[in-house]
């Protein structure tokens, strides 16, 4: 018999969205204090792969951030908009847009790195650190559905 999904505050879809939405606004306000009020938290998604590999063509930053191809060109033009990255022909294929990060959002990396610490010591406190890694191998498990 399939197990129905009450429409309540309870339910798992409202839970984890209500955790992202309060995870975001304790990162903006943390960025804003730190003196990057333009970094909305949304641009995490951009600029976490990019830290890892600058340079990345649209269609790869697209799938690791997994993202369209127009929502990510939209969020490209703000991270541009925002003076966070710049995108540039790729010199090897003319027809493809690779995207670089600035200085800015270059000494943006550590205070997201010191942020992002931050928060994860807050889940810390009230998580195992067996809880944790479970945490997360369930949140990319859902990610995957």
């Amino acid at each position: 018999m399939k197990r129905r999904a009450h429409a309540t505050r309870e339910n798992l879809g409202f839970l984890l969205a209500k955790a992202a939405q309060h995870w975001n606004e304790l990162l903006a306000e943390r960025f804003r204090n730190a003196g990057y009020p333009e970094v909305r938290a949304s641009y995490g998604s951009l600029l976490i792969p990019l830290f890892e590999e600058d340079g990345l063509r649209l269609g790869e930053l697209a799938a690791r951030a997994r993202l369209s191809k127009q929502t990510l060109t939209t969020m490209v033009r703000l991270l541009v908009r925002d003076g966070l990255a710049t995108s540039a022909p790729d010199p090897a294929d003319g027809r493809a847009t690779r995207v670089y990060l600035t200085e800015r959002s270059r000494s943006f990396r550590a205070v997201a790195e010191e942020v992002l610490a931050e928060l994860d010591g807050l889940v810390r406190t009230r998580l195992s650190p067996t809880e944790v890694d479970r945490l997360k191998a369930n949140l990319k498990g859902v990610m995957e559905l």
